[in-house]
């Protein structure tokens, strides 16, 4: 599964991005699609999920802000930020899972100025 990801930059705080991760390759079977980040020196950790009977997951931080959808059909997972946050800054990275495998696709950037 080769995954490629979009959509990061620069933004001030309280705006918006939308990332979007395409998955190519093997994608029959794909579970759960997601977004992981890592700031500087942390350590990384889950964003939001999706599961491929839609269900959501998101962490404590990003509730009311983000929303994670995906498309089956573009085998595509989108993370909508709004009310963004110079904490949210990190490189943004996006999974999959399929058949008990986690799958990575580079990371992409995003910086909130303060």
């Amino acid at each position: 599964v080769q995954l490629q990801a979009s959509g990061g930059g620069l933004v001030q705080a309280g705006g918006s991005l939308r990332l979007s991760c395409a998955a190519s390759g093997r994608i029959f079977g794909i579970n759960t699609m997601g977004w992981h980040r890592q700031a500087p020196g942390k350590q990384r950790e889950l964003v939001a999920a999706v599961g491929s009977d839609a269900s959501t997951n998101y962490a404590d931080s990003v509730k009311g802000r983000f929303t994670i959808s995906r498309d089956t059909a573009k085998n595509t997972v989108y993370l909508q930020m709004n009310t963004l946050k110079p904490e949210d800054t990190a490189v943004y990275y996006c999974n999959v899972d399929r058949f008990g495998r986690t799958y990575w696709g580079k990371g992409t950037q995003v910086t909130v100025s303060s």
